[in-house]
């Protein structure tokens, strides 16, 4: 993967775009350090469909959480608190 300072980025961003397309990702630094990443499309969907889904996407989405594992109830005992027992 090409590092790109954000100077030459900017400047040749078309350029750029080309070498992500034909070569596959492209680094982006800004003074030195790793700031972001150009990806191609395709891999993008790749990527973004084999992300697990956020909690917050869990929580707002229509379908059911039943598939979540609970443990069963009331096979273990409570224990008595050492100032009772």
């Amino acid at each position: 993967m090409k590092a790109w300072p954000v100077q030459d980025a900017k400047a040749r961003f078309s350029e750029m775009l080309d070498a992500c397309l034909r070569d596959g990702p492209q680094m982006v630094t800004r003074r030195g350090n790793d700031a972001a990443v150009l990806v191609p499309m395709r891999e993008w969907q790749r990527l973004h469909d084999a992300a697990r889904p956020s909690l917050k996407e869990l929580l707002l989405s229509d379908q059911g959480r039943g598939d979540i594992p609970v443990p069963p109830r009331g096979r273990l005992r409570r224990r008595v608190p050492r100032a009772l027992a």
